[in-house]
């Protein structure tokens, strides 16, 4: 049988070592859309959403959560991050999420991606839920991984 590398002799779960591995220059981009009704595009287009700007908050909250994945997902390594950067862009039927995450190191970082994405859209939604009950949230997706060695 496999031994699976996140599990050790015990049974228990444990972060993978990455201690032996060299740093490596590391990037990922992930994205995701939400669905909203034209009401709401237009609302948020207007910047006439109650709670706000529905897109600055929506990309300032996915570059939190790329920063603190380590700390949502428990296996996750805690990463230096040399950026994050988050666009929320509308769309003719909603708003797509990309987010980039750079760093320098010996893990890669498509979870911070992943996490900023999610996030960003959940900030969207809570921006959105009193004017719009039909939104949903999918297409979350890892675009691109690339390490390159120093």
């Amino acid at each position: 049988m496999k031994k699976l590398s996140h599990i050790n002799e015990t049974g228990k779960a444990e972060m993978v070592d990455v201690g032996n591995k060299s740093d490596q220059l590391r990037q990922a981009i992930a994205a995701g859309k939400i669905k909203l009704s034209g009401e709401t595009i237009h609302l948020i287009k207007e910047n006439q959403i109650k709670k706000g700007d529905v897109l600055t908050v929506s990309e300032v909250a996915g570059i939190q959560a790329a920063k603190k994945t380590a700390y949502l997902i428990p296996l996750c390594h805690i990463l230096l991050l040399n950026k994050v950067k988050v666009n929320a862009i509308v769309q003719e039927d909603g708003v797509e999420v990309t987010c980039v995450v750079r760093s320098q190191g010996k893990t890669g970082v498509e979870m911070e991606a992943l996490s900023g994405v999610s996030i960003a859209l959940l900030t969207v939604y809570d921006m959105c839920k009193a004017v719009d009950k039909q939104m949903e949230i999918g297409e979350i997706r890892l675009l691109e991984k690339t390490k390159t060695d120093l």
